[in-house]
């Protein structure tokens, strides 16, 4: 296997950049055919580029041992982590076996489980702490919206304003199109989030988005938040963004190390599972595609915990039908 030469320049060794492929393109078009999403369809390529990149040619020429060589050197030496290992296997598997029609082992072989890890989940009054220290509406209303809903990032800034519709009376709920997988879902909203969600639309009335993006340049002072530039956006506000913002906001109100985004929604999950909502609902609302995803929040609730102890306690426990009749005196 030949490797890609390097070149010298400012004294720094650099990588040639990856040959042209015609099977780049022809894997971008299959990845397109299946339906697979965005985000797929962008980083599935970029792990076939690293490879040829490395080997200098079209890797359409390689074979099994090579490929199997290619995959140790991104544990032994990138030191990839699990979830990246299985995504460039994934990014290969189809490659091979999809684009090329290889029938190998390799890839059957290949394991990269993650420890499995309870997430992070935070108390109610640590919710509370996060709200006070937010100070812009978009961010405080986006981040109130995920916690109501058990929202993915994603999802919360590619809401629409025709998703608050439906539902009956009383009953307002969300609709959550092409979640993870594709599948749409309706999750039941708080009454009063919806009215925070009304009223900050009406700040600035973009027809499509509840989230309009502020455009670049508002960390160095640009007036991005403007009703007027609001209304005239032409995409949903930045992940990034929100993400920054969260990343001060933990530190501000002193949360535990690790609390992100993500935090909020298996906070969610956790504070409903503690007031008795079934797990198949939490479930649906979250749209798991297995309840076996869900069932871990039984192990962050002490509710849950105090509750099974209390039933276990009953089982035997004497009722007075069950006692037996006073003694009679002699």
């Amino acid at each position: 296997m030949s490797s890609p030469k390097s070149t010298k320049k400012g004294g720094a060794a650099t990588v040639a950049p990856a040959p042209d492929c015609p099977s780049l393109v022809r894997y971008a078009e299959l990845l397109k055919l299946r339906g697979l999403s965005a985000s797929t369809q962008e980083e599935y390529p970029r792990y076939i580029r690293k490879l040829a990149t490395r080997v200098g040619r079209d890797p359409a020429e390689l074979d099994e041992a090579a490929v199997r060589g290619h995959i140790l050197y991104l544990q032994d030496e990138h030191h990839y982590s699990p979830s990246s290992m299985r995504t460039a296997v994934a990014a290969l598997r189809n490659f091979y076996g999809h684009l090329l029609g290889h029938q190998w082992r390799l890839f059957e072989l290949v394991s990269a489980p993650s420890p499995r890890k309870l997430p992070a989940v935070l108390t109610r009054a640590e919710v509370a702490r996060l709200w006070s220290v937010l100070r812009q509406d978009r961010f405080r209303v986006i981040l109130r919206l995920i916690y109501a809903c058990g929202l993915r990032i994603g999802e919360a800034v590619n809401l629409e304003v025709r998703d608050l519709r439906g539902g009956e009376p009383g009953f307002p709920r969300i609709h959550v199109r092409a979640g993870k997988g594709g599948k749409d879902r309706f999750v039941p909203i708080p009454e009063i989030m919806l009215g925070w969600l009304r009223a900050w639309w009406q700040t600035h009335r973009h027809p499509r988005w509840l989230f309009p993006g502020v455009g670049r340049g508002w960390r160095d002072g640009a007036d991005g938040t403007s009703p007027a530039r609001l209304a005239a956006a032409v995409e949903p506000m930045g992940v990034s963004s929100i993400q920054h913002c969260m990343r001060l906001a933990v530190a501000a109100a002193q949360l535990p190390a690790g609390t992100c985004v993500h935090t909020l929604r298996h906070s969610y999950a956790t504070h409903l599972l503690e007031e008795g909502v079934s797990i198949r609902l939490i479930s649906a609302y979250l749209g798991h595609s297995s309840l076996e995803t869900t069932l871990i929040y039984t192990h962050l609730t002490a509710v849950n915990e105090a509750g099974a102890r209390a039933a276990v306690a009953r089982l035997l426990a004497p009722t007075p039908a069950t006692l037996p009749p006073p003694a009679t005196q002699p």
